[in-house]
């Protein structure tokens, strides 16, 4: 049986981006990811300004800049009318990479700071052992370790195994997928209020766009029927889709047990804000690891982790809600296109909150 001081589980960024810290902090770090890297995962792929002080901190900002990227200069707003206004981007803070290139690359530096990563290793029992630490059985083998940090997702199987997972609501389906990109696109994102929802795109390399479909799960067809036209995709094209899109937060520490990034909070996929979250929640778990490690006092350090968790929600949350009304009430959200045309304010004070 294998020991560790921290295991995550979980490698995408919010997991990575802990693995990295704990390491560096000299840690035995475990992390136990189900899948194979690089894999693709639904997401906008895009990279809000916010990240990069966090990236420079775990020191991949020149790995990420160095990766195959669409570089985002603007973003564009149509109403189902086809009415359509542009607010610019901050110049060059703003990009979009694909998940695929972009968590491969947090990992790897997650390896190379020190952290033992399986891969292909699925969890299957979280438990408490008679001293007190937990125990993670997952394909082929297990570990042991006193703090654990569910880095799964929005589905997590920590959460689920330890009967934590709130009622979710499937009443919304997110589907994405990369496309050849069209002629003249530019280096935009756009936002587009459709009858049955939106649709998110953005370039992530000088030959693929990032298109995302949001909608009520029933309307799905109709949603892809729609991108087939606009973008002459084939009948038969491959969609990858994630569901909930909405579900209750859970406290980000219990127990010895840390949840961070979807895990802890589910966000809106496709705001640009959800990458920002998994990296800073898995620095802040991490730095909140090590300084338990050290011997500070446990309740004043996991009730400032849990302030400092909150407070990275705080004055952003409104932009998940805002997503949501636009597919619950499509044609209410596109009213606002039309009068941010005649009043270019409303929309720049809405991208700078977005890409602060």
């Amino acid at each position: 049986m294998e020991r560790a001081d921290v295991v995550i589980v979980g490698g995408g960024p919010a997991g990575a981006s802990c693995a990295i810290v704990c390491a560096r902090g000299g840690l035995r770090t475990v992390v136990l990811e189900r899948e194979t890297f690089p894999r693709e995962k639904v997401c906008g792929d895009c990279l809000n300004p916010s990240c990069w002080s966090v990236l420079d901190r775990l020191g991949v900002t020149e790995a990420v800049r160095e990766l195959s990227h669409g570089q985002l200069d603007l973003v564009e707003f149509i109403a189902i009318n086809g009415t359509s206004v542009r607010v610019n981007l901050p110049p060059g803070q703003e990009i979009a990479v694909k998940r695929s290139l972009f968590d491969h690359a947090l990992l790897a530096h997650a390896r190379s700071a020190g952290a033992e990563v399986c891969e292909n290793a699925l969890v299957t029992r979280v438990d408490k052992t008679h001293w007190g630490e937990w125990r993670i059985d997952f394909v082929r083998d297990n570990v042991v370790a006193p703090i654990v940090v569910a880095a799964d997702g929005r589905n997590s199987s920590v959460a689920r195994i330890r009967g934590l997972l709130p009622k979710i609501q499937r009443e919304r389906i997110a589907l994405q997928s990369h496309i050849q990109l069209p002629s003249g696109f530019g280096n935009r994102v756009v936002l587009q209020f459709l009858p049955q929802g939106y649709s998110g795109q953005a370039p992530v390399n000088e030959n693929e766009l990032n298109l995302c479909l949001v909608g009520r799960a029933k309307d799905a067809e109709a949603l892809k029927s729609w991108a087939s036209q606009q973008f002459t995709i084939p009948s038969q094209h491959s969609w990858r889709t994630i569901t909930p899109l909405t579900r209750a937060p859970l406290a980000p520490a219990k127990e010895n047990l840390f949840l961070i990034g979807d895990a802890a909070r589910v966000v809106e996929p496709f705001t640009g804000e959800g990458i920002y979250y998994a990296v800073r929640s898995g620095e802040l778990a991490a730095n909140t690891i090590i300084a338990l490690a050290g011997g500070e006092n446990r309740e004043v350090i996991l009730q400032q982790f849990t302030r400092d968790h909150d407070r990275m929600y705080s004055g952003r949350l409104w932009i998940n809600q805002l997503a949501r009304a636009a597919v619950v009430s499509p044609k209410v959200g596109s009213v606002f296109v039309p009068v941010a045309k005649v009043f270019p304010g409303i929309l720049r004070g809405l991208t700078r909150k977005i890409t602060r």
